[in-house]
């Protein structure tokens, strides 16, 4: 994964003391192994991000930063993840992640019809929770792991392309 990359579209902890955008959370936030990006606090990132991405509930961004100062990960990239479940994609989601826990635990895939509405919540919810959550659970896991070792193969093959192309420079110099 190209570090260069990544730091680009990350926003360096000084600039945010600055505009004191996160302040609200204190000190900790800034702590410095929570804004470095080497291989494990990247694929860690990764895994954070799109595991609490799969997990339906609200205040993602929030876990996501508890997972990071937990595992020790970059901040900004697990809190950055949890976007992928956004309202244009967050249906096809939760229905990968719903039919996925329907058929681990045996139950039918009903085809529900959402209604944004407190008796949809308190009714129609009943029927999908329980396969819902096993199958968030579970595609959280998968694609977090798969985040995570993707990320982890990526930064390798780019370090070992570095050292390749260093170790051919230094031989035509010799």
């Amino acid at each position: 994964m190209p570090r260069n990359t990544l730091k680009s579209l990350m926003p360096s902890p000084t600039r945010l003391r600055a505009s004191g955008a996160l302040d609200l959370l204190g000190e900790w936030v800034y702590a410095g192994n929570l804004w470095h990006l080497n291989r494990y606090s990247a694929s860690m990132a990764f895994f954070v991000g799109l595991f609490i991405a799969f997990i339906p509930v609200p205040g993602q961004m929030l876990l996501a930063a508890i997972g990071a100062v937990a595992f020790r990960c970059n901040l900004p990239l697990s809190v950055g993840l949890v976007w992928i479940t956004n309202p244009v994609t967050v249906p096809a989601i939760f229905f990968l992640a719903y039919s996925v826990g329907a058929l681990i635990i045996d139950v039918p895939v009903e085809n529900v019809e959402f209604a944004f509405s407190v008796e949809w919540f308190t009714q129609g919810m009943l029927m999908v929770w329980k396969p819902l959550v096993v199958g968030c659970l579970l595609c959280g896991l998968f694609f977090g792991c798969l985040g995570y070792f993707v990320v982890n193969v990526l930064w390798r093959i780019r370090v070992a392309r570095q050292w390749k192309k260093r170790k051919r420079r230094r031989a035509q110099e010799s």
